[in-house]
């Protein structure tokens, strides 16, 4: 049997940043992972450049059913603190937009930094490894059932994600492991996902597949229930693109969202006064000038109203309709696109049983969960691999005093 101080299970983000942090605090570190391939959800996001962080990242960027767990970890390691991580390793990198930040070349140069902050930590590797138990043994240390053998460690630390994408190795192992000892967990969901609509529902649509335009979108029947200014893209089954994902955080089943596709204008007063000025334009061609050309025409055909007919001809009440229908388009989606194309997944290990300054368990000592596994879902844009770097940091350096105190009594 193998001996170490601690293990983490998972090399993601989270994993990763935990590991090295725990190794390069002294503590002898095991790092184990199933997946034949390293980090492959770093390697793939943002395009294969990484958001690897937010500027704004801060609480309110965060959904969980405890909405000041996260608070702490985010407030002792911020943005700045990778991007010191960043220029230390010499990974170049830029601002999109909004305070998200990217690599300049490949998500590649994130995985390299991670696994160099791990290699100076001296961690030691097993992968591809499938941990297929934990157990608790007399002497009060944590011993893992590997396909190649066990690991004894006197701290152990949860960090394999949630549900979302299966195709890369997503797994259940994390809740798997909190049920084992005694967690409760909050109901888990896909987020940041795309949209979609039964297939009547979405047929005068369909053909709009491609088109993108930003909007204001939000939740519930009011649309209180968060909102956000970002693009949307329709396609062949529903809505995607940025405002969505952001939005299908919030969306609860069988509740509608409300969408302004002209955000910052009032459309109803602009029809009106356009059609007092004595224009004697067309409807189609005006519209298509606040609009892609496609979505008003099929809008306006899905209305009954003629792109060609003139804005004279048309009553009051109708160019008010209309405008108001712009503004407030109202719309229930019939599901999401799942965990195969959610980036992330809402709920998981309920964060009430951690504490927020060590991520360490109530109920069990010297048991972490960090990352995506626990009940602390960013918002699109960099935020949820800050949590992971923040949480990662909080329970590395945690589990190395655990492990210290552990080994001296």
């Amino acid at each position: 049997m193998e001996s170490f101080d601690i293990a983490v299970i998972g090399a993601g983000a989270a994993g990763m940043m935990c590991a090295a942090v725990a190794g390069q605090g002294g503590a002898r570190v095991v790092l184990v992972d199933h997946a034949p391939r390293l980090a492959e959800k770093i390697r793939i996001s943002g395009g294969g450049r990484c958001n690897f962080t937010n500027l704004q990242a801060g609480p309110a960027n965060y959904l969980s059913a405890n909405p000041h767990f996260c608070r702490s970890a985010l407030a002792r390691y911020t943005p700045r603190d990778f991007l010191a991580l960043l220029k230390a390793h010499r990974i170049a990198w830029h601002e999109k937009h909004r305070g998200q930040l990217f690599c300049d070349h490949s998500s590649e140069s994130i995985i390299d930094l991670l696994k160099a902050e791990c290699d100076t930590g001296r961690v030691a590797w097993r992968r591809p490894v499938a941990v297929q138990g934990v157990r608790r043994d007399e002497g009060a240390s944590f011993v893992l059932d590997t396909n190649a053998g066990e690991i004894a460690v006197r701290s152990l630390v949860i960090a394999t994600g949630g549900l979302s994408i299966p195709k890369i190795g997503a797994t259940d192992f994390a809740y798997r492991i909190a049920k084992q000892f005694g967690h409760k967990l909050v109901d888990m969901r896909p987020a940041l996902v795309p949209l979609t609509f039964t297939s009547d529902a979405w047929a005068p649509f369909s053909a709009l597949a491609g088109v993108s335009l930003e909007v204001e979108v939000a939740a519930g029947r009011k649309g209180g229930q968060g909102s956000f200014v970002e693009d949307l893209l329709f396609t062949h089954r529903g809505l995607s693109g940025p405002g969505i994902l952001q939005i299908s955080s919030y969306w609860q089943s069988a509740e509608p969202i409300v969408i302004d596709l002209l955000p910052g204008r009032d459309a109803a007063a602009e029809l009106l006064e356009a059609k007092s000025s004595g224009t004697k334009r067309q409807i189609g061609n005006l519209l298509a000038q606040w609009l892609p050309a496609r979505l008003a025409h099929a809008w306006l055909e899905a209305r009954g109203v003629s792109i060609e007919a003139r804005l004279a001809d048309l009553p009051d009440k109708a160019l008010r309709g209309l405008g108001e229908a712009f503004s407030r388009w109202t719309l229930t989606p019939s599901g999401t696109e799942g965990y195969r194309k959610a980036e992330v997944t809402k709920g998981g290990v309920d964060t009430r049983e951690l504490s927020s300054t060590t991520m360490m368990s109530a109920r069990m000592p010297g048991l972490y969960f960090i990352g995506e596994a626990v009940d602390v879902t960013g918002w699109l844009g960099g935020y949820n691999f800050q949590w992971a770097w923040a949480s990662g940091v909080a329970a590395g350096q945690a589990a190395v005093e655990f492990a210290r105190s552990a080994r001296s009594a």
